[in-house]
């Protein structure tokens, strides 16, 4: 059975402009993963491209950024930190 819900820990999301992307933890099922989502993704849903916003951006968005996390941890539950791309927006 899918998970149906990813719980953002807020306190965790940090901006790394170097690798062009927004990290954070979160909790499905109650296990822990580390997420790490693409600026293309937070560009795909906000029209513009992330300049010293990103983490701004990804709040407006946490709602659709938690479902691709959902899709991106069925893909690969393995991988550390679990990277959402724009393949996992629905």
């Amino acid at each position: 059975m899918a998970a149906d819900r990813l719980d953002i820990d807020t306190s965790t999301i940090t901006d790394n402009p170097e690798e062009r992307l927004v990290e954070f933890n979160g909790e499905v099922d109650s296990e822990e993963y580390e997420f790490a989502v693409q600026y293309a993704v937070l560009e795909a849903l906000s029209g513009d491209a992330p300049e010293d916003d990103a983490v701004d951006q990804f709040n407006r968005f946490s709602d659709a950024i938690a479902e691709a996390g959902l899709v991106a941890l069925a893909r690969n539950s393995d991988a550390s930190p679990i990277l959402i791309s724009e393949n996992d927006l629905e």
